[in-house]
């Protein structure tokens, strides 16, 4: 017998990753859908670039949220369902749930299924699932971020290091950890197909964090 349990996990899974973080900062403080600007899509590097750090910063924290939380339900749902902690089970589960909330980012149902591209949601996934390596996702993000300028591309390499990082760097010995990293390369790839185009062309937008805006 199917237990509804984990079912109805899967489903707040996905709600917790369709709150669309930023269209509702955005059009509650800023009267802006940050979808009809920049990038046009509903995530923290749109929002910084559209609305600027007061906006962005708390869209991306909040966005982070929504991925740990979720991922983290497996150990609500308890180990008689979902294994025992850091079991293959329990790892298992929890990467449905990070799956779902993801999907929530990208295909929201509360902003009419058009969504970000869900980095700061994986990113808050990989926290649940393995702490150090998506701390040093982390620091390869500020040094490319910092080096470059360029958001994408800081996201794009971070997220090639974390299949790494638990093959080889903290191995967790679960086969679907590591194909779960490998297919997250492969969304990155997809929902930055643009930014790669523009990056190739030398059009992609840089940021810097520390300018102040002059008037």
């Amino acid at each position: 017998m199917i237990s509804i349990y984990p079912i109805s996990a899967l489903i707040l899974a996905y709600l917790c990753g369709s709150i669309p973080t930023a269209v509702w900062i955005g059009r509650a403080f800023f009267d802006v859908d940050v979808r009809e600007y920049g990038s046009g899509n509903a995530g923290a590097t749109n929002t910084f670039r559209v609305l600027g750090k007061k906006a962005g910063i708390p869209v991306m924290l909040i966005d982070i949220l929504k991925g740990w939380t979720a991922t983290n339900l497996a150990f609500f749902i308890g180990v008689s369902t979902t294994g025992a902690y850091n079991s293959a089970a329990y790892i298992n589960y929890a990467l449905a749930l990070g799956i779902a909330a993801v999907m929530g980012h990208l295909f929201p149902i509360f902003a009419g299924f058009r969504g970000g591209k869900g980095i700061a949601t994986l990113f808050g996934m990989i926290l649940a699932i393995n702490l150090p390596a998506a701390l040093v996702c982390v620091g390869v993000f500020i040094t490319v971020l910092l080096i470059t300028r360029y958001v994408s591309l800081g996201s794009i390499i971070a997220g090639f290091t974390y299949p790494i990082c638990v093959t080889f760097v903290f191995p967790m010995y679960i086969r679907s950890v590591i194909i779960y990293g490998m297919c997250m390369c492969l969304l990155i790839l997809v929902t930055h197909q643009k930014n790669i185009e523009r990056l190739l062309k030398g059009t992609e937008s840089k940021v810097n964090l520390f300018k102040r805006k002059t008037t």
